[in-house]
């Protein structure tokens, strides 16, 4: 079998193009979306809707319930951030809705799907910011949806890609900010497929340079755009192990959170989600790793018949972690 052939210009590859200004145009017609589906039938297992976080940023939730949930019963509840690199993408894409269905009725659990400002317009931390502010609002939210079907003490942050990377750092700022969350209560992290970068290339970076999905040319470009100005990709925003990782990392493990990073071997990053597995191993985290032979970078959200698997892994993590 022939070798792919590299990925040469990554702006192409993303349809998108930087302007003067330092902003991008970004081609909307790639990434199509979908509206929620907030009316129960039978041909709709989970009803959706939107909800509005703050509107002077213009950032807003998409909420999933299960159509058949006991009204009694209070559900796990799973914050999930999209992916796209913090360049591209939105809450509302379509595969991250079907996603987001799926992982409500596989997992009969309550997902709020917060939206993020998108770098370069706005850069890192304000994707963080958003993820941590999203966070507050469910905390004090009068929604019905969160406030008589969700357990908010048994909640878990939960992220693809650049939305992995996000549930880390937001994890790691709602422990070390001293603030109280309660009665939202986090009990984990399911890192999937978390986007992590770093100066040198790692070997699964060198080894899959051709990759079609997420090669590291179109990770630099990520990063370019994303990352505070003047920084190189061994920032702690991209590098997690630089310096010997956060100081957070030993709260999380005190509070016995349970963390699944689930990754793929035959994504460039696997190296880089391995070295943050072992880093928060390290400092005392409880880690679960579930890496898949022949797995690309996010397969889950593009291939509907990998989820079940998943899901499977996601509900022994949910089910074992102390009330």
């Amino acid at each position: 079998m022939s070798e792919p052939t590299p990925i040469t210009d990554p702006y192409a590859y993303l349809n998108i193009v930087k302007n003067p200004d330092g902003s991008i145009t970004r081609d909307l017609t790639k990434f199509p979306c979908t509206p929620a589906t907030p009316d129960p039938s039978p041909l709709n297992p989970v009803v959706s809707k939107d909800v509005t976080v703050n509107k002077s940023k213009s950032t807003w939730m998409r909420l999933y319930a299960p159509n058949d949930a006991v009204p009694s019963q209070k559900l796990p509840l799973i914050i999930y951030y999209h992916g796209g690199g913090f360049v591209l993408c939105s809450a509302d894409l379509q595969v991250f809705h079907a996603f987001c269905s799926d992982m409500s009725r596989d997992l009969n659990a309550i997902v709020a799907s917060p939206s993020y400002r998108l770098a370069p317009e706005h850069r890192l931390p304000a994707a963080y910011d958003d993820g941590l502010e999203a966070l507050e609002w469910i905390r004090n939210s009068g929604d019905e949806w969160i406030g008589s079907r969700a357990d908010l003490s048994n909640a878990f942050l939960m992220g693809t890609s650049a939305g992995g990377n996000l549930a880390y750092n937001v994890g790691i700022r709602s422990v070390s900010a001293g603030s109280d969350l309660s009665p939202l209560r986090i009990r984990g992290m399911i890192l999937h497929h978390p986007f992590f970068g770093g100066e040198e290339r790692s070997g699964s970076e060198m080894r899959l340079a051709s990759d079609q999905v997420c090669p590291p040319i179109v990770s630099d470009v990520f990063w370019d755009l994303c990352l505070p100005v003047g920084v190189d990709r061994d920032h702690e925003y991209s590098n997690p192990t630089a310096g010997g990782g956060s100081g957070g990392l030993e709260k999380i493990g005190g509070l016995r959170w349970k963390v699944m990073v689930v990754g793929g071997e035959e994504d460039p990053m696997v190296d880089r989600q391995r070295d943050v597995a072992k880093l928060m191993r390290r400092k005392g985290v409880e880690v679960v790793e579930v890496f898949n032979d022949g797995d690309f970078h996010g397969a889950e959200i593009g291939d509907p018949s990998k989820r079940k698997p998943l899901f499977v892994s996601i509900g022994k993590i949910i089910s074992s972690s102390p009330l």
